[in-house]
């Protein structure tokens, strides 16, 4: 498929976000909070809306706030999002929801001349039992996880959307599916997180309470791609700032297992009992490994290591519980 164009400047680098109008949708969650601080000295006019302002769901008003505020540029992150059982709990919800979301948020930057757009869709989207390491190909190619075939449904039809504009309307969007997501600004929900921050939570929780184990869902087997979301934000300023096609895989290359995981968070916390594993509850998909080959080409790697980025995470949880206790108190 042909790339899309993007400016560069006289000697053919990357065209530079200095000056330009970057609106950042989701930007008080963990990506987007990320991508805001990837923006940091790049000399882009940040354009952000809490949802208090401006709720994304609602056409008329999305479609008013980017008429008065005119981004050139958009990243688009705002979504509803959670794990495996908030996703079974409230599968109208994310369905609803995000095809609101990214209609809206969309098609308004189309109708006001938004030069690129870069959307994030999910590792979900691939069929349960596609070919390993996956490829962008595999999209559409086979069924899905149930447990997530809502949320999965709805990020599909915002990577189509992505495609079809650019198809039919000669838009310049392009599509991101990244892997699992861990960082400063997680949700640490104890049933709607995800799972670097549900492990976290729960091994610092058996921690605190003197515990001799603590508890992990399913088996321990299934293995997860993890990324850093500085990783996705960088990633993300990558492909904005380059000619692209329209769809990226964007991973570290490698997995671990959830033993591995919840182990290497053990010793990021602190904890010197056991794991138990509950595999009364469900494993999730056994593995779903990226293939990243496409936008490596383009220059890019991940660069946090897991051990590294489990102590900026589990920093970073501490600190949110520490601001919590001080809420509560003051």
């Amino acid at each position: 498929m042909n790339k899309q164009q993007f400016p560069t400047n006289e000697q053919g680098a990357p065209a530079s976000l200095a000056g330009r109008r970057v609106w950042v949708t989701g930007h008080r969650g963990m990506l987007g909070a990320a991508m805001v601080r990837r923006l940091e000295n790049t000399g882009a006019t940040l354009l952000v809306a809490p949802r208090a302002e401006l709720d994304l769901t609602r056409q008329a008003d999305v479609y008013a706030w980017v008429r008065d505020h005119r981004p050139e540029f958009v990243f688009h992150i705002g979504a509803k999002v959670g794990g495996i059982h908030a996703n079974a709990t409230l599968p109208g919800d994310f369905l609803r929801d995000n095809i609101l979301i990214q209609t809206n948020v969309m098609d308004a930057a189309y109708q006001a001349g938004v030069e690129k757009l870069v959307f994030v869709a999910s590792n979900c989207t691939y069929p349960a039992k596609a070919d390993l390491p996956i490829k962008e190909s595999s999209l559409l190619t086979g069924a899905l996880d149930g447990n997530i075939r809502s949320y999965a449904v709805s990020k599909i039809a915002g990577i189509e959307m992505c495609r079809a504009y650019n198809a039919q309307f000669g838009a310049n969007y392009v599509a991101v599916i990244p892997p699992n997501l861990y960082g400063p600004g997680d949700n640490y929900h104890p049933e709607h997180s995800h799972v670097v921050a549900g492990i976290l939570r729960r091994v610092h929780e058996a921690k605190e309470a003197g515990a001799e184990t603590f508890s992990v869902w399913g088996d321990g087997s299934p293995r997860r791609e993890l990324l850093h979301v500085d990783d996705l934000a960088d990633a993300m300023f990558h492909l904005m700032t380059r000619p692209t096609d329209w769809i990226y895989n964007v991973g570290c290359g490698y997995d671990l297992a959830i033993s591995e995981i919840a182990s290497l968070a053990a010793e990021v916390v602190g904890f010197t009992g056991s794991v138990v594993y509950d595999a009364s509850k469900p494993n999730g998909t056994m593995k779903k490994l990226l293939d990243s080959s496409k936008i490596n080409q383009l220059g890019w790697a991940a660069r946090k290591n897991p051990r590294d980025g489990l102590h900026e995470a589990y920093a970073d949880f501490v600190s949110q519980l520490t601001e919590s206790s001080r809420a509560r108190l003051g």
